[in-house]
C-alpha cells in the first residue's frame, strides 16, 4: 500500500479511537430513538411492497456483500436503470433511467440523504462531482410517481444515496484493502449515540495507479487519489420531554485528483492494445474538491404530525486540463475518422508537430447550490380510511461559473512541450444561475385493499445567464450578453397498489416527465407523459416484480457537453422533439436452504422494447446527427441483466455476479448496426469470498471482471475506451 494513504487512514483511525475508548469506559445509557439521522424518501426494504410505483431499495446488507466502490457495478441490479462506464472506476458516472439519458447523469435527480447534491443540480446538472460509494449505507431509486415528490427532473427518477448513520451503540468499522494495479482503500468510522448528544466520524482513502498505460517516453499515472471526510453531529430533546426535538449537522469534504483524459482509442489500435492510452493525453487530470454542509431541525409531538426543516450548502470547483483539439480539429472527429485526419492521429501519438498543433483546455469551473427545504407529515383519517399528507417546499439558488483558457502544445517524439500559454477565462468567462421556489403534496389513502398516492409538484423557476468578454478575466465591463429565461411547471402523479392478500399486490401508475431547460436556452423545456403498470409478489421466500413501462416525449432535449462528443457549443439545446420509450422490468429473488447452507439468488431484467423517434429532424447535435422517424436512441441496449447467487456458511461465503449489457448505438440510427457507431455486448462477471475469524473481525477477497473480459465501454466522448480488466483486491474488515 502506498505509505501516505496508510499514514493518512492510521492517523484517522487513531482519532476515531481515542474518544472511543474513553467513552466506552463510562458510556451513558442510550435511549429507544425511532428517529436516524439519515433521510429515507422510501423507508425500510420492507416498505417498498406498499409502495403504489416502481421503487428498488438496496439496503446495507446488499451493499456488503460485494463492498462495492464504483457505482455503476451497484446500479446494475437495478432494472430500468441504464449505465455507462467512463474511466472504469465510477468516479464520473454516466446513469439513466428508463431511457432518460445518461450523460453525467444530468437528466435525472441524485440526492445525499434527501438533498440535491449535483453540482448545480438546475443551472449545471452533469455530475462531476459523485458522492462516494464507499461509505453509502443504502441506495434508494424512484422511478414512476413516486419521484415527483423530489423533482425536478422526473422524467426518469431518481436516486437518493443514503450515508453512514450514526450508530445506535458506540462502534464504528475499518475496512482496508489492496488490490492490482497499485489499488489500495481504506474506509474508517466511529460514532456514540447518547442519551441527548450523538455523532459520528469518518473517512474514505481510495487511490489506484490506473490500469492505463500512456505510449511514449514521459508516461504516467493514469489512475487517481481521493479523500473524503465527513462529520455529523446530533442533539436531542430530554427523553422525558413529551415532543421530541432534534438538531442534526453534518458536514463534509472531499478531495480528488483523477488521471483522467477524454481521449480514447481508434478500434485498430483498441485491438492491439485496449489498454493504451495515447501520448497526447500525458498529463491529462481532474482536480477538484467538495464542500458539504447540512443543519437539520425535526420536531415529532408523537401524535399525528411530524415536521423537518433543513438548510443546507454544496461547494464545488474542478478543473478538468485536458486535450481538445489537434491542428484545429476536435479530438471527437480525429478518432471517428482517422483516415481522414491521419496527420492529425500521428501527432496525438507522438509524431513531431509544429508548434501550438496541440491544443489543452483547463476547463476550470466552480458551482456553489444552497437553498432550504422543508416538510410535513400528518396523518389522519375517517372511518376505515387512513390518510397520510406530506407537504414540502424548497427554496433553491445555484450557479455555475465558467473560467477557462486554453494552452497550446507543439509534441516532440513522444513528448509535450507548451509553446503558448493562454490567460485566465480566455476562453470561456460566463455565469449560469438558477433561482428556484418549488412545493409539493403527496397524499397516501389506505382504505380496504386499496392504497392511493395523488401527488403534485410545482416548479417555479428562474434562469439567467451572463457572458463576459474573454479579455476582462476581472469582469470589470460587465457582461457583454445577458440571457435570461424562465419556467413555471405543474407536475401531477398518481398511483394506486391493490393488495390480493399478504404476497400478491398490483400496481399502476401515472405521471408528468419534467426536465427544466438550460439558462439561456431557446429550447423547449421536456415535456413527457410516463405510464407504469406491473405486480409484485413477495412470500418472505420468493419475490419477484414485473413492470411495463412506458415514456411518451412530448419534447426530448439534448444538450451538448465535452463529454457527449461535442457538437455546437458546450452548454448549447436541441428540441428532439416527440419520442418514446418503453420495456418491461422484471426482477426475481429466491432464498435457498440446502443443510447447513444458505443459498440465496437474484436476477434483474430490462428489456426495452422501442426506445425511438417519432419525427425526423437535422440537428447539431452529435449524438444523434440527421434523424429519421424510428431512429433508435443511443446508449440504451435492448437487453440487459444482472444474476448473482450465494453459497453462505456459519463462517464463510462465496458470492457470485454476473452483468449483460446487450449491443447499442452510439449515435441515433436503425436498421442494421453500424461497427463504428455501436457498442458490442458484453458480459462481466464478479466474484467476493469472505471468511469470518471472529465476531468482529473477517477478510475478503473480490474480484471485479473475474473472467478479465475485454469490451468496449463507450465511444464518447471521442474515441474507443475500455471497461476495467480483471482486478483483484484482499480485505481486512473489523468491527468496533
Amino acid at each position: 500500500m502506498n505509505i501516505p494513504t496508510l499514514t493518512r487512514a492510521a492517523l484517522f483511525a487513531a482519532c476515531l479511537l481515542a474518544p472511543g475508548l474513553a467513552l466506552s469506559q463510562g458510556e451513558t445509557p442510550t435511549r429507544a430513538v425511532e428517529e436516524i439521522d439519515t433521510v429515507t424518501i422510501i423507508g425500510h426494504r420492507t416498505d417498498v411492497a406498499d409502495v403504489p410505483g416502481s421503487a428498488h431499495v438496496i439496503d446495507s446488507q446488499e451493499l456488503e456483500v460485494f463492498s462495492q466502490s464504483d457505482i455503476l457495478r451497484v446500479l446494475r441490479t437495478v432494472p430500468g436503470v441504464y449505465v455507462q462506464e467512463e474511466e472504469g472506476f465510477g468516479l464520473r458516472p454516466n446513469i439513466g433511467i428508463r431511457g432518460s439519458g445518461l450523460d453525467r447523469s444530468a437528466r435525472i435527480a441524485l440526492l445525499e440523504d434527501g438533498i440535491l447534491i449535483a453540482p448545480a443540480p438546475y443551472s449545471a446538472p452533469s455530475a462531476y462531482y459523485f458522492p462516494t460509494q464507499r461509505r453509502m449505507t443504502a441506495l434508494e431509486v424512484l422511478k414512476g410517481p413516486s419521484a415527483i415528490v423530489i423533482g425536478p427532473r422526473t422524467t426518469g427518477g431518481a436516486i437518493n444515496m443514503i450515508s453512514t448513520p450514526i450508530p445506535e451503540q458506540t462502534g464504528g468499522k475499518i475496512d482496508v484493502r489492496l488490490g492490482e494495479y497499485g489499488s489500495n482503500d481504506a474506509l474508517l468510522n466511529f460514532g456514540q449515540r447518547g442519551e441527548r448528544f450523538s455523532w459520528l466520524l469518518e473517512t474514505v482513502q481510495s487511490e489506484s495507479d490506473g490500469f492505463k498505460a500512456i505510449s511514449g517516453p514521459v508516461g504516467g499515472n493514469t489512475g487517481f487519489e481521493l479523500q473524503d471526510y465527513v462529520a455529523k453531529f446530533q442533539f436531542d430533546s430530554d427523553p422525558a420531554n413529551s415532543v421530541y426535538q432534534s438538531l442534526r449537522f453534518k458536514a463534509g469534504y472531499t478531495d480528488q485528483l483523477s488521471n483522467a483524459t477524454y481521449l480514447g482509442l481508434t478500434d485498430t489500435d483498441f485491438a492491439i492494445d485496449p489498454l493504451l492510452r495515447y501520448a497526447a493525453s500525458a498529463g491529462d487530470n481532474i482536480a477538484s474538491d467538495h464542500e458539504q454542509y447540512q443543519l437539520s431541525y425535526v420536531i415529532d409531538p408523537g401524535n399525528s404530525w411530524r415536521g423537518e426543516i433543513t438548510a443546507y450548502r454544496n461547494d464545488f470547483a474542478r478543473n478538468w486540463y485536458k486535450l481538445r483539439s489537434v491542428n484545429g480539429a476536435s479530438i471527437g472527429n480525429v478518432l471517428a475518422d482517422p483516415n481522414a485526419y491521419a496527420q492529425e492521429l500521428a501527432y496525438i501519438k507522438g509524431d513531431t508537430s509544429p508548434d501550438d498543433a496541440l491544443l489543452k483546455r483547463a476547463n476550470n469551473r466552480t458551482y456553489f447550490s444552497q437553498g432550504v427545504q422543508a416538510s410535513l407529515e400528518f396523518d389522519f383519517g375517517f372511518g376505515d380510511t387512513e390518510v397520510a399528507l406530506t407537504t414540502g417546499v424548497r427554496i433553491h439558488d445555484d450557479e455555475e461559473d465558467r473560467f477557462q483558457h486554453q494552452d497550446s502544445y507543439r509534441m516532440d517524439n513522444g513528448v509535450l512541450t507548451l509553446t503558448t500559454a493562454g490567460a485566465p477565462g480566455s476562453t470561456t468567462n460566463r455565469v449560469s444561475t438558477a433561482d428556484v421556489r418549488s412545493l409539493f403534496v403527496d397524499t397516501e389513502i389506505r382504505s380496504g385493499a386499496w392504497i392511493l398516492t395523488p401527488g403534485m409538484r410545482v416548479e417555479d423557476i428562474d434562469m439567467q445567464r451572463l457572458d463576459f468578454a474573454t479579455d476582462d478575466p476581472a469582469r470589470g465591463n460587465g457582461p457583454t450578453r445577458v440571457r435570461e429565461n424562465s419556467t413555471s411547471v405543474v407536475i401531477p402523479g398518481m398511483g394506486a397498489l391493490y393488495r390480493f392478500n399478504d404476497e400478491w399486490r398490483l400496481l399502476a401508475g401515472l405521471h408528468r416527465g419534467f426536465n427544466p431547460p438550460s439558462p439561456g436556452s431557446t429550447a423547449e423545456e421536456e415535456s413527457s407523459i410516463n405510464f407504469e403498470a406491473g405486480m409484485r409478489f413477495d412470500d418472505g421466500v420468493l419475490s419477484l416484480e414485473s413492470i411495463f413501462f412506458r415514456n411518451d416525449y412530448d419534447n426530448l432535449v439534448g444538450t451538448v457537453t465535452d463529454s457527449t462528443g461535442g457538437g455546437g457549443d458546450v452548454g448549447d439545446q436541441f428540441d428532439g422533439g416527440e419520442a418514446i420509450v418503453s420495456g418491461l422490468e422484471l426482477s426475481a429473488g429466491y432464498n435457498w436452504r440446502i443443510g447447513s447452507f444458505d443459498v440465496p439468488a437474484s436476477l434483474e431484467y430490462t428489456w426495452t422494447r422501442e426506445a425511438e423517434f417519432r419525427n425526423a429532424f437535422d440537428s447539431n447535435f452529435d449524438p444523434w446527427g440527421e434523424v429519421e422517424v424510428g431512429d433508435e436512441l443511443p446508449y440504451i441496449p435492448e437487453h440487459q441483466f444482472s444474476a448473482s447467487a450465494g453459497l453462505l456458511a456459519e463462517r464463510w461465503s462465496v458470492n457470485v455476479a454476473a452483468s449483460y449489457i446487450g449491443k447499442m448505438r452510439s449515435k441515433a440510427g436503425q436498421g442494421a448496426f453500424v461497427s463504428t457507431e455501436s457498442v458490442d455486448d458484453h458480459i462481466v462477471w464478479d466474484m467476493v469470498a469472505n471468511w469470518q475469524f471472529t465476531e468482529n473481525l473477517s477478510s475478503y477477497m473480490k474480484v471485479d471482471n473475474l473472467l478479465d473480459e475485454t469490451y468496449i465501454a463507450a465511444r464518447r466522448p471521442a474515441g474507443v475506451r475500455p471497461g476495467l480488466p480483471r482486478t483483484a483486491y484482499l480485505g481486512l474488515t473489523y468491527r468496533l
